[in-house]
């Protein structure tokens, strides 16, 4: 049954299994830093940094989180706020487009409080430049009134923590990156760990599921515990429908449905190489060219899905353009060209 809020808006009250659902989403974070899985040497860096603080009794340095997406960096920065027991503040880059929106929130900060502001390189410049005092000296300066009788005000800041999140972090000016303390630099997990990662969500769902199966989705999830536990609930709806558990011929039907191949390469991957492969002949081509030739983004192919292609060697960047390796030409079956600029041939 329905309730209406203040403002006369329909609240619709969650069902048990959309209440089950989201109280999965958040058990699946781990809450500690011996919970947390992966990026041994990051916890390890981190888990120092902050007994130290705790110890002295002052707020931890200021932490720079900088890795591709779905590695958990949210996951750490919520984390870090936990092992010291201080409260957590979260916004993100985005919704900071003005120095105001930073300084309301700086300064309704308690002492010790942890500030995570996710995708921190795409806040504005104003914002930025206000948050350099900030991390070094506690205070920010208002601006009051405009032209010859504007005056600046200083503001003290209660002592926090600013734990930031990046997936491009040469897009940090230098001295806004240089103000962090600590910059963790997330790395791709191996297969043990995303493993390790999918026991643990299987036994959270519940879903008895054989070693050889958790092998194989491991194997295809990109390197990227939330691609891990995305492809997981997909073969446990894949189980729940077709019935016969969860076994390594479960897994296998319910990835080739939603277009997971054995390397982990989806549709829109898929579809790049084979434009590079079949339309040029392995390439070269220009990212703009790509970008029409699939009908998505530049900035997506360039981002998204060239990384993932370029570090599994299926493709490599010249400055002439994308091209085809001779394992791409093998894996999707194709006979490579005898001339023209291939992969190897570099």
């Amino acid at each position: 049954m329905s309730a209406l809020d203040d403002a006369g808006v329909a609240l619709v009250n969650p069902s048990p299994e959309s209440a089950a659902e989201l109280a999965f989403e958040g058990a699946l974070r781990p809450k500690t830093l011996d919970e947390f899985v992966g990026q041994a040497k990051v916890r390890a860096q981190l888990q120092l940094l902050l007994r130290a603080a705790v110890l002295q009794n002052r707020t931890p340095d200021h932490i720079l989180l900088a890795g591709p997406p779905g590695l958990g960096k949210t996951t750490l920065a919520m984390i870090v706020a936990q092992e010291i027991d201080r409260p957590l503040r979260m916004s993100s880059g985005p919704a900071i487009q003005h120095a105001g929106d930073l300084a309301a929130v700086l300064s309704s900060l308690v002492p010790g409080e942890v500030l995570f502001i996710d995708e921190i390189h795409r806040m504005a410049r104003s914002a930025e430049e206000m948050l350099y005092l900030a991390m070094e000296d506690f205070r920010i300066d208002i601006m009051v009134g405009k032209g010859a009788g504007a005056t600046s005000i200083p503001l003290d800041l209660s002592p926090f923590t600013l734990v930031g999140a990046t997936t491009r972090s040469g897009m940090l000016p230098n001295p806004l990156r240089d103000r962090f303390g600590f910059t963790a630099n997330f790395e791709f997990y191996a297969e043990s760990e995303l493993e390790q990662v999918l026991v643990r969500a299987a036994s959270l769902l519940g879903l008895p599921i054989d070693r050889s199966a958790l092998a194989e989705i491991a194997g295809r999830c990109r390197g990227t515990p939330r691609i891990a536990n995305r492809l997981l609930r997909r073969v446990r709806d894949y189980a729940l429908v077709h019935g016969g558990g969860a076994g390594l011929d479960t897994v296998q039907s319910a990835l080739a449905l939603y277009d997971v191949d054995e390397l982990g390469l989806d549709r829109l991957d898929r579809a790049v190489m084979d434009i590079i492969l079949t339309r040029f002949d392995g390439g070269p081509v220009g990212l703009n060219t790509l970008a029409v030739s699939v009908g998505e983004d530049a900035e997506t192919i360039e981002s998204v899905v060239e990384p993932f292609l370029v570090r599994i060697g299926l493709l490599t960047r010249t400055p002439r353009g994308r091209v085809a390796t001779r394992l791409a030409w093998k894996h999707f079956g194709l006979t490579q060209s005898s001339d023209g600029l291939f992969g190897d041939d570099l």
